[in-house]
């Protein structure tokens, strides 16, 4: 054995080594943040695209299987823990995380009918099917885009430019993300990104659990679909009918609540004192520095 051989035999940086560690080109790019954010959008977007939409239970079965695929890609390609979505103590952040988003869309609701912008009819509709699928569907979406969005895009941008900029980033991309529904516009998507991306976004930097900010993005989706109010652009069966007077400034016109002024001054109120909390939780993390 020559020299060079026995001294990368003994420090133990020869190349089955490196492969053990994956320290091949290929293997640090996925490996990376955004190796194994994208990997992973790959994984739950495809398979939220294959369920949101099925029939019955397909979708809320579509979202146990974006948990696993989410699971899969944190532990294997990430190699990280995912206390994130941990079950010990899941539905009690569920639940807490669905109170806020309830509250938070009955009370902007509640100030656009005041307004004048809202009048609410109930829609006589089989209460049970509807309040079914609304169920079905909007679990599924709420847990996939919360995957997406939260536990793999924000925590992998967290990692190389810190929880602020990460903030930031991803709720102007989920703003963005809406911009094709039906009647989206510029203000839509802006306020999107305000309401949504940053109220969502400082709920887990808050909580750390995807099952808080799932909670409360499922609530907030399906009391605006009960009431009849478009869910972002999408009008679909619901319990009320809502006849829409005024200002799409106050009413969010066809694109629905969610373009009103109201919900983004209200989700703004709510992300602060999370952010606050965060804060002082130690949730809030700095720009990792090269070479850590």
């Amino acid at each position: 054995m020559g020299t060079t051989s026995a001294v990368r035999h003994r420090t133990g940086s020869g190349p089955d080594k490196d492969r053990d560690r994956g320290g091949g080109g290929f293997g640090r790019i996925v490996r990376s943040p955004l190796g194994w954010m994208l990997t992973g959008m790959v994984g739950v977007g495809l398979v939220s695209g294959l369920t949101a939409t099925g029939p019955g239970p397909v979708p809320v079965l579509g979202a146990a299987a974006a948990v696993a695929v989410y699971w899969l890609v944190m532990r294997r390609v990430a190699r990280r823990p995912t206390p994130e979505t941990a079950w010990s103590g899941a539905g009690r952040e569920a639940l807490l995380g669905g109170g806020i988003g309830l509250g938070f869309i009955l009370v902007s609701a509640l100030l656009i009918t005041v307004f004048g912008g809202y009048s609410f009819s109930w829609a006589g509709n089989g209460f049970m099917s509807v309040v079914w699928t609304a169920v079905a569907v909007q679990a599924g979406a709420a847990v996939t885009e919360e995957l997406l969005f939260r536990g793999l895009a924000l925590q992998a941008l967290e990692k190389l430019w810190g929880s602020r900029a990460a903030i930031v980033t991803t709720s102007l991309f989920f703003g963005v993300a809406h911009l094709g529904a039906p009647g989206a516009n510029a203000w839509s998507g802006l306020a999107i990104a305000l309401e949504a991306g940053v109220l969502l976004g400082a709920a887990f930097l808050w909580r750390r659990n995807i099952w808080f900010v799932a909670g409360l993005h499922f609530a907030w989706n399906t009391t605006e679909q009960l009431l009849g109010v478009p869910v972002s652009g999408h009008t679909p069966e619901g319990l009320f009918t809502v006849d829409v007077h005024g200002s799409a400034f106050l009413t969010g016109g066809g694109f629905g609540l969610e373009a009103s002024v109201v919900p983004v001054i209200v989700g703004v109120a709510l992300a602060v004192p999370m952010l606050v909390l965060a804060h002082r939780s130690g949730g809030i993390r700095a720009r990792r520095r090269a070479g850590h």
